[in-house]
């Protein structure tokens, strides 16, 4: 297992594992606020070896091994996984030593609980909705999901400014008919969109890549400390 050494700066690694160049530069701008002086570095890369999108089960099932190499071999100080699957989260921490390893969809559903009663998710695709239904199940939090509302896209769709006006729509039927107070937006891709969403709907929306690498971040900085 490899680990940093006692010298220079702590470092996150971000993996986006699928292959889409796009979403992994919308998810790299999304950092800019966490990236503080003198604070760890927050590197971000794909997976070559992903799809161009995960949009089945078996597209996030075929990256839990690739990304449990990935994480082993590196010498990180935590991880964060940007895909809203959480693909191979519980092997990734298996084979992280101890170092954190965070998915974006749980921890942009755990800080969604402090903003509302009850939220929703912007979701990719149908397939996607019946992921997160799952998800929600697994995770105990049926009585606090409103529900998820898809916008028919691909991963690699969601950088560009032609997919916001379909999200705005699906946050507002969250809030409108589902009652929804909170949104959770359910696609590391639809990061530069969330100050717009926000705007457009009048509640919290919850970005999860961010929130995922906060945590590793307050995660690193709080052992840096023992």
């Amino acid at each position: 297992m490899h680990h940093r050494g006692t010298t220079g700066p702590a470092r996150i690694l971000v993996i986006n594992p699928n292959a889409s160049r796009a979403v992994t530069a919308a998810i790299d701008a999304a950092m800019t606020p966490l990236r503080l002086a003198g604070g760890p570095v927050i590197a971000v890369t794909d997976l070559p070896e992903g799809p161009a999108g995960i949009a089945t089960q078996q597209d996030a099932d075929s990256v839990v091994m690739p990304l449990a190499r990935r994480i082993a071999e590196d010498p990180a100080d935590a991880f964060v996984i940007a895909c809203f699957s959480d693909p191979g989260l519980h092997t990734a921490r298996e084979v992280a030593g101890g170092r954190p390893v965070m998915g974006i969809a749980e921890w942009g559903l755990l800080r969604s609980l402090t903003l509302g009663e009850r939220f929703g998710i912007v979701a990719l695709s149908e397939g996607s909705v019946r992921r997160q239904r799952r998800m929600v199940r697994q995770m105990g939090l049926g009585e606090r999901y409103a529900g998820s509302r898809p916008v028919a896209a691909r991963a690699d769709e969601t950088a560009g400014e032609a997919i916001r006006d379909r999200l705005i729509a699906a946050a507002r039927t969250l809030v409108t008919r589902d009652g929804a107070d909170v949104i959770v937006l359910g696609c590391a891709g639809m990061a530069p969109h969330r100050a717009a969403v926000e705007r457009a709907v009048g509640c919290p929306v919850v970005e999860p890549c961010q929130q995922a690498v906060a945590a590793a971040l307050g995660a690193v900085l709080l052992r840096a400390d023992l």
